[in-house]
């Protein structure tokens, strides 16, 4: 027997033209009565779920809100992305995600909304687009389905509430699937040619945004096009290599003024060990994501058998403790019902628009999940969103095709398998966060299977007719249930949670999250980062630092989360946070990279607080940013005009908090990790010399745990100690500052 589809139904041979007012509101023509306003539901679900409470996060990622509110007071800032509107140092990463949020604070003002909404506002167009894209090929409930799905994936949520580039990336990688999606279905060579030239620009947009981790995408929609576009095979090339001109241009004229303009007519290029710009892009930003050999990383180079601070590497890694609920929920079911389609399909013309929907969203996931799966370099929890819009459209497609064969074994069997093995896994993702509503996973298991047993039974029970429509919309609402029901909930607590930090994660918090399966810098607290993967509301801070190991306990204030796991990092001497309220110390004689250094590692509880490594009080770390006190924000604001910096602080994490709580520049010395070698210390000395710096603000931390060029982190600690050996300290509400205006007497003799 062979199968077609067709989303599309004909029209009656005489239809009234409908009013513009009506055409906008009834969509096509083919698409049901309701389709329209399950459109307008969702994206307003869509709208409250992301922006509900969204100033809860405060800065969220102090990082980047930094670099916006720089950009915000200067051009030269914003086009380079810099840290600081003194313009001393790029952050590690391209700036097109700046650029919407420092135009947001220029025309709002600096504020969480100002920075946050244009986050949000990129996962509602993203769902818009993806419901578009699927609803287009495989109706109108099939887009519905596919939205909702990506709209709650929790990973998602978090994303979207969040200033990483990431929301920024998804949206354009979406845009760019669909741009694709549309050339193969147009049916003129010239439309064909224009969608395919846009595709190139969006990922060339999206190379702006995250550099290489775009160009996942580019193995599906190069081969999407290749094997099923509809022109001639040699014009189908010729097309390809237009929108990869299209994609060089679009990313390469930023690239291009970088890399020509005089090093020392820009700022220093932030992640980089040699001021360039394609050193960071195919460096730390690039092979060194894959091969964990990243010069001045936050981790060290991986271990034997791949394993280092990232976790072990697998074709199962994503399905572990740390990445599982982030974004996995609907993996069952999409393989499954994406498999099917495609062997049901696979008798449609080979031009055929929903066979390549699902080829492409198909490799987009597959290509992913393998590079994410066995890179050995940095990889946190929430890269992981880029595998939700191509997870959603599986289910949506393959769910719309599989349907339709309901009446065959194989496609009863595809029904009630991936509705089966989605809420086991979802019992399984829930199970390990045993304190989140232990119910709830009992209710998901329970009306999944029955759903599953539902599929088989309308196959092999005769029915009324006049029942058969409400028996299967039952199955079929019960199966939708039971699927989306658990990542609904992890992604209404994301939303309901701040998070803030350089690693924030979705969901309640999950037994063993970082370390049972992966041995590295986490952070992943229900409330953000502050320090390690949590596992439950107690309260109780606990960990080995591995290797020779050292005990950090303590007790975090508020309703702080157990931790436990913590990696292998020796050498290290640690002490709790200045609001995490927590105690205990441990140290190690470890390798020479991992110099004893009087550090801070903060908790961060659910009620407040902060933390990070390096907490000196009131001080932000490697991963947490400052929270300074009024008295020292008034300091800094004393003829703050007179300066280029009105402070320098080792750490952008660090520098950010004061400079967000002043809106003046402070200079991150040592860029993110603090082993960027910028600036060195004779380049410091000039700066303080010409006038441009007023003070100098300490910090107990001096670069990341891998030391950076094998001089970053030495300059680092120079320019540390030269100012302490030169100036006076004061202390102010427990934070050491040094005014670079007036040498101590020692400084000014020895000058």
């Amino acid at each position: 027997m062979t199968f077609s589809y067709s989303a599309s139904s004909a029209a009656p041979a005489e239809v009234p033209a409908p009013s513009a007012a009506t055409r906008w509101w009834r969509g096509r023509a083919a698409d049901p009565a309701w389709a329209r306003a399950a459109l307008v539901v969702l994206l307003l679900g869509t709208a409250v779920l992301y922006l509900w409470d969204l100033s809860e996060s405060g800065w969220a990622n102090a990082f980047y809100s930094a670099a916006a509110q720089a950009g915000s007071r200067s051009w030269e800032a914003f086009f380079y992305g810099s840290s600081d509107a003194g313009n001393s140092i790029t952050v590690d990463k391209p700036p097109a995600s700046l650029w919407v949020m420092a135009l947001s604070v220029r025309l709002f003002g600096l504020s969480s909304w100002s920075l946050l909404v244009p986050e949000a506002l990129m996962g509602v167009g993203a769902v818009w687009l993806l419901h578009g894209s699927v609803r287009r090929v495989a109706g109108a409930p099939a887009g519905l389905l596919a939205g909702l799905a990506l709209a709650v994936t929790p990973v998602a949520a978090l994303m979207f509430r969040f200033d990483n580039p990431d929301a920024l990336l998804v949206l354009l990688m979406t845009g760019a699937a669909v741009a694709v999606l549309r050339a193969v279905e147009a049916a003129a060579t010239s439309a064909q040619t224009r969608w395919l030239l846009l595709a190139g620009v969006l990922v060339g947009l999206g190379f702006l945004t995250k550099q290489l981790q775009v160009f996942l995408v580019l193995p599906a929609f190069g081969l999407t096009y290749l094997l099923l576009g509809r022109p001639d095979l040699g014009r189908r090339v010729v097309q390809l290599l237009a929108a990869g001109a299209a994609l060089v241009v679009s990313a390469g004229w930023w690239v291009a003024v970088v890399e020509l303009v005089p090093a020392g007519s820009r700022p220093y290029i932030g992640g980089s060990q040699d001021d360039s710009f394609l050193g960071l892009t195919f460096g730390y930003n690039g092979v060194g994501r894959l091969t964990g050999q990243e010069t001045g990383s936050v981790g060290t180079t991986v271990g034997p058998g791949g394993a280092g601070h990232w976790g072990d590497t697998g074709l199962l890694r994503l399905l572990g403790t740390t990445f599982g609920g982030q974004v996995t929920w609907l993996v069952p079911a999409a393989l499954v019902l994406g498999a099917v389609a495609l062997w049901l399909l696979r008798r449609s013309a080979r031009t055929s628009p929903l066979r390549a929907a699902l080829v492409l969203w198909g490799t987009w996931l597959l290509t992913t999940w393998l590079v994410f799966s066995y890179m050995s370099g940095i990889f946190h929890p929430y890269y992981t969103v880029a595998l939700a819009p191509a997870i959603a459209a599986l289910v949506g497609l393959g769910a719309a095709v599989v349907w339709r064969a309901r009446a065959s074994w194989l496609g009863t069997a595809a029904l009630a398998a991936a509705t089966g093995l989605t809420a086991a896994w979802a019992f399984v993702l829930l199970t390990r966060s045993s304190d989140y509503y232990p119910l709830l996973k009992w209710l998901v298991l329970a009306v999944g299977l029955l759903a599953a047993l539902g599929f088989v039974l309308l196959r092999a029970v005769p029915v009324l007719p006049r029942l058969a429509r409400t028996a299967g919309l039952s199955v079929v609402g019960a199966a939708v249930v039971a699927s989306l029901a658990a990542p609904t909930a992890y992604a209404v607590d994301t939303a309901g949670n701040p998070h803030t930090g350089s690693l924030p994660s979705a969901g309640p918090a999950v037994s063993g999250g970082l370390g049972a399966g992966m041995a590295g810098p986490g952070g992943f607290g229900r409330t953000g980062h502050g320090g390690w993967s949590g596992s439950s509301h107690g309260g109780q801070h606990g960990g080995q630092m591995g290797g020779q190991p050292g005990q950090l306990g303590g007790q975090l204030g508020g309703q702080g989360q157990q931790w436990q796991a913590v990696p292998p990092v020796q050498g290290r001497q640690w002490q709790a946070g200045p609001r995490g309220g927590g105690s205990g110390a441990g140290a190690g004689a470890g390798p020479q990279q991992f110099p004893g250094t009087a550090g801070g590692f903060g908790g961060l509880g659910a009620a407040g607080g902060t933390g990070g490594f390096g907490g000196a009080a009131g001080g932000g770390g490697l991963l947490s940013a400052s929270r300074p006190s009024a008295a020292l924000v008034q300091l800094l604001e004393q003829d703050a005009g007179r300066y280029r910096w009105v402070a320098a602080a080792i750490g952008s994490q660090n520098a950010a908090g004061y400079q967000l709580a002043t809106q003046d520049p402070v200079m991150p010395v040592g860029g993110f990790n603090g082993t960027d070698p910028s600036p060195t210390l004779a380049q410091f000395q000039r700066y303080v010399a010409d006038g441009d710096i007023h003070y100098f603000i300490a910090s107990a931390t001096v670069g990341g745990f891998q030391g950076g060029s094998g001089t970053a982190e030495r300059d680092s600690a120079q320019v540390r100690d030269w100012v302490e050996s030169h100036f006076t300290s004061q202390d102010v509400d427990g934070t050491t500052v040094y005014d670079l205006t007036a040498p101590s007497a020692t400084g000014a003799a020895s000058a």
